[in-house]
């Protein structure tokens, strides 16, 4: 039994059932009343510094903050996320899917304090994306409404950018990075492991029946004459002469050839 095992066993009336369903409603809202009064935005970001000073709500209101300002891009993008949700839910549940959306919110609070990285929410977006690719990997959506692609090309893709991100940016860069993904590290890292060390094993298993079936493959008796081989020709036999070269008993030297 795992330790989220544990906790749903305990604490699983706490999952919030439908929770990405209320947090598109809540992101709708938002868009909303940024679009009337566009200063709003700044009353619910995540700011370190104004938490600090007493504006705790921010540590939740910066969740429900679109990133864009186009009704369109604004209505693909939380329909991708409900269409995300749905999915988790499923194969979650509603406890593991609340813990999981928590933590990241943990990691992403953390990331702004103590790295001051200003990921807002997209980090704790893109570890829900990474997770449902991690149970859906062969689900097909369409790029701009006409190139059909798997959830997991899309995942791979958007993993090598956060690398090179991880890669080309600063030490307290990559720790935000690592803190904003801690969700997603936490609940799959040790399959992760766990999967790479397995196909090691698998790796190193093939390896050795490929020699071992090279080996039996390899005949034990050659003609230095003709090259006939036992695999060859099973009936035949094979004698060694005084030079040391090893004859099938056509093309065995005369002097050694034996009485009939």
């Amino acid at each position: 039994m795992t330790w989220v095992d544990k906790l749903e066993r305990r604490l699983g009336f706490l999952g919030i059932p439908g929770l990405i369903r209320i947090v598109v409603g809540l992101n709708a809202l938002v868009f909303m009343l940024v679009r009337l009064n566009p200063d709003f935005r700044f009353a619910l970001d995540l700011d370190p510094g104004r938490i600090s000073h007493g504006e705790i709500w921010r540590l939740v209101t910066y969740i429900f903050l679109p990133q864009t300002s186009s009704f369109l891009w604004i209505i693909l993008l939380l329909w991708f996320l409900w269409f995300i949700g749905e999915g988790l839910e499923q194969a979650w549940g509603a406890f593991r899917l609340s813990l999981y959306f928590f933590v990241g919110m943990v990691g992403t609070t953390a990331a702004a304090f103590f790295f001051g990285a200003r990921f807002s929410n997209s980090m704790l977006y893109a570890s829900l994306f990474f997770a449902f690719a991690r149970f859906y990997p062969d689900q097909v959506i369409y790029l701009f409404f006409i190139l059909p692609v798997k959830i997991k090309w899309v995942a791979w893709v958007s993993a090598a950018f956060l690398l090179l991100g991880f890669v080309l940016n600063s030490n307290s860069y990559r720790m935000a990075l690592v803190a904003a993904l801690s969700n997603y590290l936490i609940f799959f890292g040790p399959e992760i492991i766990y999967q790479a060390r397995h196909r090691g094993e698998v790796s190193a298993r093939r390896r050795r029946y490929a020699r071992s079936a090279r080996s039996e493959a390899e005949p034990l008796h050659k003609c230095a004459v003709c090259g006939a081989t036992e695999l060859s020709d099973p009936d035949l036999d094979f004698r060694v002469s005084r030079d040391g070269e090893e004859y099938c008993t056509a093309h065995l030297p005369k002097a050694e050839t034996p009485a009939r």
